[in-house]
């Protein structure tokens, strides 16, 4: 039994009907898209932080307890935060310091939007150690703020590296003051 002419010579400007095959076709293709797109989403979702970082994106901190002259150290997305109520010498001393001979200058007034409270990420800029200086007893360094021991990298008490190998000052997370007395860091 012969096939009409529709079918056989395409190619001569004739239309072919859809037929089951071309049915087939198209499904197995949309199939296929709707397999790679199942396959490809759990890749990709893994990719999101997880609740547990997402929880520690921003935390809240009370700096009403912290004596003046007192340091704490809190923990945010992983890295020590060092929240340092300075003294009224601690704060004049850091704006009494000249900021042109320094590595990275930066003012203390640019560094600490209350100049009572410091706030920092208590990593130093050279190979990632956490410096010493926050306890009471710890060696500070020779500008009294903090001291890495691993390369001898020394920062003051507005966080600037003033000796050592570090490149930059202590980093100043992103905060803000609710209160008085809270700081929302992150």
């Amino acid at each position: 039994m012969a096939k009409s002419d529709k079918t056989q010579n395409p190619a001569k400007g004739d239309v072919q009907e859809p037929g089951r095959r071309d049915f087939f076709v198209v499904a197995t293709y949309a199939m296929a898209g709707l397999g790679a797109a199942a396959v490809a989403w759990p890749l990709i979702d893994q990719l999101n932080p997880a609740a547990d970082t997402l929880a520690l994106a921003n935390i809240e901190v009370d700096v009403s307890k912290i004596a003046v002259g007192q340091s704490i150290t809190v923990k945010w997305r992983g890295k020590p935060v060092f929240i340092r109520h300075r003294t009224a010498d601690e704060i004049a001393r850091a704006n009494a310091t000249d900021i042109t001979g320094l590595r990275d200058p930066q003012d203390d007034v640019a560094r600490a939007e209350k100049p009572e409270y410091l706030v920092l990420v208590g990593v130093c800029t050279h190979l990632g150690c956490v410096p010493l200086g926050q306890k009471t007893g710890e060696v500070r360094g020779d500008y009294d703020g903090w001291f890495c021991p691993c390369h001898g990298s020394h920062y003051d008490t507005s966080g600037r590296i003033r000796k050592g190998p570090a490149p930059t000052n202590l980093e100043v997370p992103p905060h803000n003051y609710l209160s008085d007395s809270v700081i929302r860091i992150g």
